[in-house]
Parts: C-alpha cells; structure tokens; sequence
C-alpha cells in the first residue's frame, strides 16, 4: 500500500468506528447498526436501525422477530441526508454491516458512490448490486 492508500485505510477504519459507536444509539435487540454519510471528510448524515419517528422504540415482535417496518441503518441515514440541505451524491457510506438489497438500491439512487461496511451479512445480493451499479465496496474488519 502507498502512503495514499494507507492514510484512506487508516480514516476509513477510523469512520467505521464511529459507525460502530453510532449503532448504540439502536433501540434493537437482535442487532444493531449505525451508519455515516461521508464527504469531502466531513460526516453529513448518521442513522441507526430503528422504528420510524413517532413510533414506540421496540424493534422486535414478541416473538423475537424484527418488525417489518423497522428501517435499517442506511435507510436513515439516506433519508435524514435527503431532508438536509447536503448531497449525498459522491459521498462515502459507512455502515457496520453489508447494505441489504433494499439498502443498495437507496445508495445507488442517492448517488453515495462508495460503502465501507465491517461485517459481512449471510446474504450478499446487496453487496452484489453494488458492485454491478459500478459503486465501490470495501470490506473492512475494525478492532
């Protein structure tokens, strides 16, 4: 790695933590994620999986499954940025775990041209679609 790469290694691992911290903020049980929006090295959104604003923050049936109208920590992060006077477009994603496919298809219209993510996720067509959409996707495992 050049000094140029190694420097983009060491903030994107950096940013990925941060996400990682974000994902606290979550209300779930069975998994928590967070996620940043990234330009120009300055973070211009953040989202965590959770219920819709006005909803009761549980995110799990009494079952123990996820609601089906929890959103996902991207989703958030792309709509609260959607709401500002910020561009997604050009911007770096950060998200604690691989996009979904419904994820991927949010990041590919908000024009989010690259996504840094730390767990890989048993399925992969997000990650995928991603890549075929020509978006860059960098695989990273933080401490």
């Amino acid at each position: 790695m050049n000094s140029s790469e190694e420097k983009q290694d060491l903030v994107d691992r950096r940013y990925l933590r941060m996400a990682r911290i974000w994902a606290e903020n979550s209300y779930c049980i069975r998994r928590k994620v967070g996620a940043l929006i990234v330009k120009e090295r300055m973070i211009i959104s953040d989202g965590y999986n959770g219920t819709p604003t006005g909803f009761e923050n549980i995110c799990e049936d009494e079952e123990g499954q996820t609601k089906g109208y929890v959103l996902h920590a991207e989703a958030n992060a792309i709509t609260k940025v959607a709401q500002s006077s910020n561009s997604s477009k050009g911007a770096t994603l950060y998200t604690t775990a691989s996009p979904c496919l419904e994820c991927a298809k949010l990041i590919i219209q908000s024009g989010i041209n690259r996504v840094v993510y730390g767990e890989e996720y048993r399925v992969t067509d997000g990650i995928e679609l991603l890549k075929r959409a020509g978006i860059s996707t960098v695989y990273l495992l933080v401490d």
